[in-house]
């Protein structure tokens, strides 16, 4: 019955947004939309992302933070996965819409990430409010498809919720709190090694939400 509730009330809050929040609220929260498409590119940015890198954006839904990396990414370098076929429907009208379709990015729709095969390898991998999204089982198939798509000199960055939390549900998925010590086991195990970088608030990430702001970054690179 509470789903129900709170679905009836972001359906007619809905009614109140400009079409490019009511297209991004597929994603996270409508207001903080351009916060987060800027964040992104900064970090990345931040962290070396150079115009002559490979990219693959795991959960690249809507395009959101997408946009400005293809805009600066050379013609053919970023690759987006996405498990929501219309979601990435609207990933690739915000792709139209922007001009940005001669940039040749690869949008893929991945219902089983386990299967997915690239055929090549990436400087960054990159998964944006994706991994929190996920349970254990889908975490353990995405880190053995990172390290399958991961260049030798690569690295692989994610924020997490980190501590112990009842979580909950955010349009049919789960919001996932672990403990550092999961991901160290999981990465280990799949042949990666992993750091806390920090909160991701220390990057920049300001929303006021202080559950979010408080996200960690993990990098992760092959061992």
């Amino acid at each position: 019955m509470q789903n129900i509730v709170r679905q009836v009330k972001r359906r007619l809050k809905s009614f109140l947004y400009t079409p490019t929040e009511r297209r991004h609220s597929l994603v996270g929260p409508a207001r903080l939309w351009e916060m987060k498409r800027e964040f992104q590119i900064k970090f990345l940015k931040q962290v070396g992302l150079k115009p002559e890198h490979r990219l693959l954006d795991i959960g690249c839904g809507t395009l959101r933070g997408g946009i400005p990396i293809i805009e600066y990414l050379e013609n053919g370098r970023y690759s987006g996965i996405e498990y929501r076929e219309e979601v990435l429907d609207e990933g690739r009208k915000e792709l139209r819409e922007s001009g940005l379709a001669h940039k040749q990015p690869s949008l893929i729709a991945a219902k089983d990430i386990s299967e997915l095969n690239l055929g090549k390898k990436f400087d960054y991998i990159w998964a944006f409010s994706v991994l929190i999204h996920m349970k254990d089982n889908i975490l353990y198939d995405t880190l053995k498809v990172i390290r399958q798509h991961l260049a030798d000199t690569g690295c692989f960055y994610a924020n997490v919720n980190i501590g112990d939390h009842p979580g909950g549900e955010w349009q049919g998925f789960p919001v996932v709190w672990r403990k550092l010590n999961f991901y160290e086991d999981a990465c280990s195990n799949a042949g990666l090694k992993i750091e806390d970088i920090g909160p991701i608030k220390n990057f920049g990430h300001i929303s006021r939400d202080a559950a979010q702001d408080k996200q960690r970054m993990l990098k992760i690179w092959k061992t």
